[in-house]
């Protein structure tokens, strides 16, 4: 079975229908859009419910505290599985596995208060997280050129949207109405975007006709878990644990054999050798960074405004109350959105990005100093929420222009993950802060002004590390841009060669430039068969 060609993003690909006009782009940007709001909804939307679940479902509070670990730890190890699988079986099937997932998953919280029922039942909800870097490939793969960049920066920011949306609908429903009503309403919504993904979304013929790397999937999923399980346990465990310590090396004995078995193995989960290209690796390096900076805004808002007023500095507000200090920053992000496609379009994602870095460590500047002032503390998570749009909705257009179309899913899954892992740092490094640099109040200890404060610093810190690292990304990508062709002649070779051992959009494994070359399928590197396209379309094999 022939693989299919390598295209720049947004070209069309021989025997496929034309990409989809403006009143179906439109549609389908919608349902995806959706999907990836709904993913981050379910995501956090059990976090007002956490202090009263112990009495609600009868379990002790660090049982319960796996509902919301369970999620990180489903999420983090799938997405990077289903963004491969997506290129090799099928980006809109293994999307909606995942909107299934999700819905299945909210049904059975519905219907439960058992706590070991919600905890596998949330593991579903989980594996949405999915979602996001499918749908980013399937907008790639279906909308003409001119309207992949603001389609992906709203794809993007979805989950900041949703992050700032899901705490309040949470609280809201759970104000006026039974906690079971909630998972109801995210199952109904989830069952809703199902149905119009599978009746809109229609599969793409770019894919990579290859085995999945099923030793390389159990090696990530049992290296991830360890790792994450010791990070998101850290704050309870202590990082001097013996639990903690034996996690996290168990987790670097694990991924470093997973590291030599995808550079070993001839058809790898995750293509290490791309990844280490200067624009994908600085891109993932500065999504890890981003991720944790993001999240500590989250974090810390909610519980810095609900801070006793006796504190001197607290505010006292309710928990509906605190989530709705969130909504302007999640607002932000949807209208920054075309914004964020418009700078990538003139000046280029790069410069996106460090623009989104930038105003991160302004926002957190500006956190550092008006702690003690609701407008103020408002108008700084709200910036520190537009860099975060700026920057998430560059992160996959610099990925998609240094990856070929047969691997946007998995590398964008990798990109994702890492956003996941660096959340997953920032609260184990939070909570520490918070639960040791604290005061007495009448109602118990309270994370002091000192705390917040600390936390505000260390995330402008890594938001100016990410801003470092955004200098590093290359100018301009190269996988995608394919060199115009002679009049009456071959491509032409005359550009730089690539890295050896990458074969991406026509580079080939020796470094020889070939633009317009098909790669076949192979069980090894050395067993390299390819053609030439002509001007009719037409492949001649050689080899």
């Amino acid at each position: 079975m022939d693989e299919p060609a390598v295209h720049p993003v947004g070209a069309a690909v021989a025997g496929e229908p034309p990409a989809a006009g403006g009143g179906r782009s439109r549609e389908l940007s919608a349902v995806l859009g959706a999907g990836g709001i709904l993913t981050a909804i379910s995501q956090v939307s059990i976090v007002p419910l956490l202090p009263d679940l112990p009495r609600l479902t009868g379990a002790s509070a660090s049982n319960v505290s796996w509902l919301l670990t369970v999620t990180l730890l489903v999420g983090a190890v799938v997405t990077p599985l289903f963004g491969r699988a997506g290129d090799i079986f099928g980006k809109r099937r293994m999307l909606l596995i995942a909107l299934g997932m999700l819905t299945t998953g909210s049904i059975l919280c519905a219907l439960t208060s058992n706590i070991w029922l919600l905890i596998p039942a949330r593991g579903l909800q989980g594996a949405c997280l999915a979602v996001v870097p499918l749908s980013i490939s399937i907008l790639r793969d279906e909308l003409p050129p001119e309207r992949v960049g603001s389609a992906v920066a709203l794809m993007s920011a979805t989950v900041g949207i949703g992050a700032a949306l899901g705490v309040p609908f949470a609280s809201l429903i759970i104000e006026f109405a039974d906690w079971h009503v909630m998972f109801w309403v995210t199952g109904g919504l989830g069952l809703a975007d199902l149905i119009l993904a599978a009746l809109l979304v229609r599969e793409s013929k770019v894919r990579t006709p290859a085995r999945f790397d099923i030793p390389g999937a159990v090696g990530l999923a049992l290296g991830l878990l360890c790792l994450l399980l010791a990070l998101s346990k850290a704050a309870d465990w202590g990082f001097t644990s013996p639990r903690f310590g034996v996690l996290i090396l168990a987790a670097v004995v694990i991924l470093a054999g997973w590291t030599r078995w995808q550079l070993r193995v001839a058809e790898p989960l995750v293509d290490l050798r791309l990844a280490r290209r200067p624009a994908v690796l600085a891109t993932n390096a500065a999504a890890l960074l981003i991720g944790f900076s993001f999240y500590a805004n989250s974090l810390s808002t909610a519980q810095l405004v609900q801070v006793p007023t006796e504190t001197g500095y607290g505010l006292g507000l309710s928990v509906f109350a605190s989530g709705l200090c969130l909504l302007p920053g999640g607002v932000a992000m949807f209208a920054l959105s075309p914004v964020a496609a418009r700078i990538t379009a003139s000046r280029g994602p790069r410069t996106t990005l460090l623009l989104g870095a930038s105003a991160l460590v302004f926002g957190y500047l500006l956190r550092l100093f008006t702690s003690e002032n609701l407008p103020m503390i408002v108008a700084g998570a709200a910036v520190v929420a537009a860099g975060t749009a700026l920057a998430y909705s560059a992160m996959p257009m610099l990925i998609m222009n240094a990856v070929p179309r047969t691997q946007t899913a998995a590398a964008n899954g990798l990109n994702v993950l890492l956003r996941t892992v660096g959340q997953a740092l920032c609260s184990a490094a939070v909570a520490t802060l918070l639960s040791h640099l604290t005061m007495t109040t009448s109602v118990g200890a309270v994370p002091s002004l000192g705390a917040f404060q600390t936390v505000f610093a260390m995330a402008g810190v890594v938001g100016a590390l990410a801003l470092g690292v955004g200098c590093l990304v290359p100018a301009r990508g190269h996988a995608d841009i394919a060199l115009p062709r002679q009049a009456d002649g071959p491509p032409r070779t005359d550009d730089p060669a690539p890295a050896d051992g990458v074969c991406v959009d026509g580079e080939r494994v020796d470094g020889e430039r070939m633009v317009g070359r098909v790669p076949r399928p192979r069980r090894h590197r050395a067993a390299h068969r390819s053609g030439w396209r002509g001007k009719d379309g037409r492949v001649t094999t050689t080899g």
